[in-house]
């Protein structure tokens, strides 16, 4: 991660790193293991993106670091309600506490309004965390390639195969989309923002789609506002458009997400 000293990001993963250690501390890696092979309910992520047409990760977030606060009437349960009964194929919910201001519980919380599959959003570093994601019933979780050296990657997509949930593998360049898919990725995320500047190009996905091998599923990430951004993707052959902050800073987040697939239909069909 030297490209990425000073960064914000380098701040984020350092201090995620200190918050597994003291999880760890707290509760033993041995009771979150029996907590996850306790689990008897799983949705497939996976299946739910491969469906016809371009689907949505609506994603839940309180705050970002480049924004603040994004929502200060963030209700998990009714958010999650709103965007299922909109047409959202599964929910993406941040965890991580001080920069995000999420939890797991909020995850919980979502899923268990919903008959959608969700992704845990967070700086997944160590196999606790993986262990941790399954325990709370997360059905994919984030990996990104820029914070994890390719043994930790691999070891990680591993992991969540063993256990029965997906990995969504981010990555911000032709560099990394290779190292993902040596890792094994099958799910592959184009995050459109820089992450040393948290400047946002959607371009990003564009230049990249054609590098993502057709085995894989592809997600654009970020920076995703229009029905026409939406037509745009599907066009590149995206599978999936994970979006938050638009909707986030909406004054009714499902009533968006409707809008926006709404205009995404209307372009389809002006076209055949």
């Amino acid at each position: 991660m030297k490209h990425l000293a000073g960064t914000i990001l380098d701040e984020i993963v350092a201090r995620r790193k200190l918050s597994v250690d003291q999880a760890r501390a707290r509760t033993p890696i041995e009771k979150i293991q029996r907590a996850a092979e306790a689990r008897h309910e799983w949705r497939d992520f996976s299946g739910k993106l491969a469906s016809d047409g371009l689907r949505i990760i609506a994603e839940m977030k309180q705050a970002s670091p480049s924004r603040g606060i994004l929502r200060h009437d963030y209700r998990c349960r009714e958010i999650a309600q709103s965007y299922q009964a909109s047409g959202a194929a599964a929910l993406s919910v941040l965890t991580e506490e001080q920069y995000f201001r999420g939890s797991l519980t909020d995850l919980i919380d979502a899923r268990d309004a919903t008959g959608l599959p969700a992704l845990r959003k967070d700086f997944i570093l160590d196999s606790y965390q993986v262990y941790e994601s399954v325990a709370a019933g997360a059905d994919a979780l984030l990996l990104i390639v820029a914070v994890l050296a390719e043994s930790e990657l691999r070891a990680l997509i591993e992991l969540c195969g063993q256990l029965g949930i997906a990995a969504l593998v981010e990555v911000h360049s032709e560099d990394e989309i290779l190292q993902a898919v040596q890792s094994g990725a099958k799910i592959i995320g184009v995050n459109n923002r820089n992450l040393k500047t948290m400047e946002v190009i959607l371009e990003n996905s564009f230049r990249l789609r054609d590098k993502i091998p057709a085995a894989c599923l592809a997600v654009s990430e970020s920076g995703i506002k229009t029905s026409g951004d939406l037509e745009r993707l599907n066009s590149a052959g995206y599978n999936a458009a994970l979006i938050g902050e638009t909707f986030m800073l909406a004054e009714d987040p499902g009533r968006e997400l409707a809008r926006l697939l709404s205009g995404l239909a209307t372009r389809d069909s002006a076209h055949t």
